[in-house]
């Protein structure tokens, strides 16, 4: 039975991945970023249909998802966190995240306070939530009229491809393995080069750090594939964004440090810290290495690290690698110091400004030239 495509095997193989990316664009678009974040707008229709599909090869409900997703965020890297490799272990959640998500999906506490804001229109509560099953059994039938028998392993690729690639890897190696752009306080990574298989999912730390844009990609070699799906939406006016993650605007020759100033760096103190990384960091633990026996040269990734996500053993080697350098004492200190500035202003009421033009003039005090140019180069920024 060749079914009634009667397709060659490359045939098959390109509709099992057109078939299993239409899916991915379904979570990344619809239940992710339109749902779980409202980064974007999606019209009616184009609503619907992802519904439907996503009934069709998944069974899962957007309520259950949504749900999910912002309790990750709310609890990440925590014991409450439905899927943390931290708490659950690497292996549990890369092979066993559907699992961890149908156990999760059970809860009704989790459904009551993220599960807001939600589809609950008739055919939500009586036939998508009511029988997620006959979605699935459904799209069996279609597989195996469209292809024939080898349309059940069609249908068993598309029933893995989420649980595999969304639940696992990017949950998953998503928090465990990859390169960070931003030191959010959890153990985000991006992941590369799965961007066509998970449309731009694998890009994990930039999403964490800004978990209201609709774009996700922030470097100019990264790639969204789902963003690339949205501007094509966006041209057809069947999409819209509502938020992106903000661009930072400086002035050259800018020297002054007013209310405006102080509130630029906060609004993009992501990619401020990340600067002092590259800017002030890098080069002088490059500067320094000599000053380092061979077990401390590994403290140096760890200066510019999350304090947070730290273990005993790292900062004992950052604190071991510090006594050695006065110069990265200072640098590290100063990290801190700006680092501190973000979280006192929300826990304290902190004077943000006042704040930040002290940080800017004990560092422009500095003996240490990288540290002043880096103050100076704060003076720079502006709101857009």
């Amino acid at each position: 039975m060749s079914g009634m495509l009667d397709l060659s095997v490359w045939q098959l193989v390109v509709a099992t991945l057109l078939l299993t990316h239409l899916t991915i664009v379904a979570v990344t678009l619809y239940l992710h970023r339109y749902s779980a974040h409202r980064a974007l707008e999606l019209h009616p229709a184009l609503k619907h249909f992802f519904r439907f599909w996503l009934w069709l090869t998944t069974g899962m409900t957007t309520r259950a998802w949504t749900a999910i997703h912002r309790k990750h965020h709310a609890k990440c890297e925590t014991a409450e966190d439905p899927h943390s490799p931290r708490y659950k272990g690497l292996a549990t959640v890369v092979c066993k995240g559907a699992e961890l998500y149908r156990e999760e999906a059970r809860n009704e506490e989790t459904l009551s306070i993220y599960g807001k804001h939600c589809p609950d229109d008739w055919i939500e509560r009586n036939l998508y939530s009511r029988f997620p099953i006959a979605g699935v059994s459904l799209m069996a039938l279609i597989d195996l009229a469209l292809f024939g028998v080898i349309g059940i392993s069609v249908w068993a690729i598309q029933m893995i491809w989420i649980p595999f690639w969304a639940a696992g890897v990017v949950n998953g190696l998503g928090h465990a393995v990859g390169y960070r752009n931003f030191e959010c306080r959890d153990a985000a990574t991006n992941l590369v080069p799965w961007g066509i298989l998970v449309g731009g999912e694998e890009l994990h730390n930039n999403h964490h750090t800004y978990p209201g844009s609709a774009k996700l990609s922030m470097k100019a070699w990264e790639f969204d594939l789902g963003w690339a799906w949205i501007r094509l939406l966006c041209l057809l006016r069947l999409a819209r964004v509502r938020r992106m993650a903000p661009v930072a605007t400086r002035v050259k020759g800018k020297r002054s440090l007013d209310v405006d100033t102080a509130m630029a760096i906060l609004n993009n103190r992501f990619q401020v810290m990340a600067q002092y990384r590259k800017l002030v960091i890098a080069p002088l633990a490059r500067q320094e290495r000599a000053k380092l026996d061979a077990s401390l040269r590994r403290a140096r990734r760890l200066l510019w690290r999350e304090p947070s996500l730290l273990d005993e053993r790292q900062r004992a080697l950052i604190g071991a690698a510090l006594e050695k350098s006065q110069v990265l004492r200072v640098a590290y200190e100063r990290r801190i110091a700006l680092q501190r500035i973000w979280g006192d202003a929300s826990s304290r009421g902190l004077d943000i400004p006042e704040a930040i033009r002290q940080w800017v003039h004990e560092a422009e005090a500095s003996n240490i030239r990288a540290l002043r140019e880096f103050a100076k180069m704060l003076r720079t920024y502006a709101l857009p």
